[in-house]
């Protein structure tokens, strides 16, 4: 089975390269898009139960010496999250399509989409498997290139301006990567993840805290941890709904990934425990105040995004086989639930016209389906009894506990006190959005506009724009065959009508296309699952940890070949 451990980063690379070719036939690129995706889903599946009953699989590429060579790694960790990342990306690229976002027309480079987001897809794939730091370092890169181009669908000016921002914080992360790799290969004389972990304990041990500490802020800027995370609130929000939603549900997992990998493999017995826990009580706090003064639902959620990863890296710090069992079990969740909020979302904007609170209203009860789809998973992510997130919690809350020192129970506080308002953060967007009446968002605007204070500062509040022939909105770009559907939505002398003017006129003819409830739905539903297939998951979770704090089975196969 070690020959299938490379398929989940080779399939998509081929298929980009094959999509590039079928630029002209936009089809031929969706249906090979499908194809690669589902294929990578029925392959990680397989490496998941092979690494669950036969031990690590493992691939060396190429004929290189060991200490210099790439090696691929499928243990029950990289299994999990290649398998969670692969459905996740299917459900995404099913949304996108539906949302015709994808559509190929000459006057822009739709045709780009399909292959880019293949690109990112081996990414995360490479990371997670990924034996190595230089292969890791490429992975990376991968992720940075597609990212790029995703972000700037459409080239509008916020999304220039975001893509930039990303784009400098990458390179930064990238050359701080970089200087990290030299000065651990400078010590340790290999980059492989196995190799390290006999070398460091070797070193002098201000040198092992240098590279320590090196990595670590590498991995905490791509995982967006606090006060590395800065860029992420500007830059996610501005595009589309479906790259705004694989971008918040997969990248900043792979910096957790990394960090946990790290950790647990190369410096198990870490000096920073301490600080590690500071910094998770930061990321929590500010995160999540953060959230709750946002008046826009995509900004609250990627202030949400940042809190969470507080919980994450409260996980990696406590360590031991609790701790790690029970990250891995919050990052499977929080893929999950974060993903699908970010499409739901993006079928609030399709279906109001905007994200901000100041301008939708009675969602509820002009699109019951949206109402529950959303309550669904913004209560997982709250943490409400008996959703995921709370199982997740808890377990790392009881993680916490265990360490029993004073900064970890002021964790476990700080962790009960962020769920409570993410729980006031969802809600109130829940009554704003949903609950109440369009006629009461309309009165509340004006009273805003009369004011003459700006709506959503800082944000193009705008439903729609003209631009080359096609229309580009928040959530996507879609096809100049829309066109004269937007300009029914409202008068010419009044571009700007608000979502209350155009349903008492009866001009509301926005409709939520299958195409797009379906892959939304199916994320929500998948989150349901995750409750119903808790306890066989914590118990995977359990033996995955288990391996991984004892680094035996993972230390021989890829030194020895052999799994204890």
């Amino acid at each position: 089975m070690s020959l299938l451990v490379p398929l989940p980063v080779l399939l998509p690379l081929l298929g980009a390269g094959i999509s590039l070719v079928l630029s002209q036939r936009p089809h031929l690129q969706r249906w090979l898009s499908l194809v690669v995706l589902v294929a990578n889903a029925v392959i990680a599946a397989v490496l998941l139960v092979e690494a669950d009953q036969s031990g690590p699989q493992v691939m060396w590429m190429g004929q290189w010496p060991e200490t210099v060579g790439i090696v691929l790694v499928a243990d029950r960790l990289a299994a999990l999250m290649v398998l969670v990342s692969s459905l996740v990306t299917l459900a995404v690229l099913g949304y996108s399509i539906g949302q015709g976002m994808v559509e190929d027309e000459e006057s822009a480079p739709l045709s780009v989409y399909h292959p880019t987001f293949l690109v990112l897809v081996a990414g995360v794939a490479n990371a997670f498997l990924a034996g190595d730091l230089f292969n890791l370092f490429v992975s990376f890169e991968m992720l940075l290139f597609a990212s790029y181009v995703l972000l700037t669908l459409g080239g509008t000016g916020p999304r220039i301006r975001a893509g930039t921002i990303y784009v400098l914080v990458a390179l930064l992360s990238s050359m701080l990567f970089l200087i990290s790799l030299a000065s651990t290969y400078a010590a340790t004389g290999t980059l492989t993840l196995a190799h390290l972990a006999e070398r460091v304990a070797d070193l002098p041990p201000h040198v092992s805290l240098m590279l320590q500490l090196l990595l670590l802020t590498t991995f905490a800027i791509k995982a967006a941890i606090f006060p590395l995370s800065f860029w992420l609130p500007d830059s996610y929000p501005t595009a589309p709904a479906p790259v705004t939603a694989v971008f918040a549900g997969l990248l900043t997992k792979v910096g957790i990934y990394a960090i946990l990998r790290m950790q647990m493999v190369v410096f198990p017995h870490s000096p920073l425990t301490d600080l590690l826990l500071w910094v998770a009580l930061l990321t929590l706090v500010i995160g999540i105040l953060g959230a709750i003064a946002q008046s826009d639902i995509k900004r609250m959620l990627s202030f949400t995004l940042v809190s969470h990863i507080g919980y994450l890296v409260l996980g990696v710090a406590v360590a031991g086989e609790a701790g790690a069992s029970a990250t891995m079990f919050y990052v499977v969740h929080h893929i999950t639930v974060q993903t699908a909020l970010f499409l739901v979302i993006g079928l609030v904007e399709r279906r109001a016209g905007s994200t901000s609170l100041v301008r939708i209203g009675g969602l509820a009860r002009i699109a019951p389906v949206l109402g529950v789809l959303f309550f669904i998973p913004a209560m997982n992510l709250a943490g409400i009894p008996p959703f995921s997130g709370f199982i997740g919690k808890v377990g790392l809350l009881q993680a916490a506990q265990a360490e029993g020192t004073w900064l970890a129970w002021t964790l476990v506080v700080a962790g009960v006190v962020t769920s409570l308002l993410t729980l006031y953060a969802v809600a109130k967007t829940w009554a704003v959005a949903f609950w109440r009446t369009p006629q009461e968002a309309h009165e509340a605007l004006e009273e805003i506009e009369a004011l003459g204070a700006d709506p959503l500062p800082g944000f193009d509040t705008k439903p729609r724009n003209e631009h080359r022939g096609h229309v580009h909105t928040a959530g996507g770009v879609v096809t100049a065959e829309t066109l004269e559907e937007s300009r029914r939505l409202a008068d010419d002398d009044d571009p700007e009508r608000d979502f209350y003017e155009l349903i008492e006129a009866g001009e509301d003819t926005r409709t939520l296309p299958p195409s797009m409830l379906v892959p939304a739905a199916g994320l929500v539903v998948m989150s349901v699952v995750l409750t119903l297939v808790a306890g066989p998951l914590f118990a995977f979770t359990d033996r995955a940890a288990e391996d991984l704090v004892a680094r035996t089975p993972y230390l021989s196969a890829v030194l020895t070949g052999e799994t204890p």
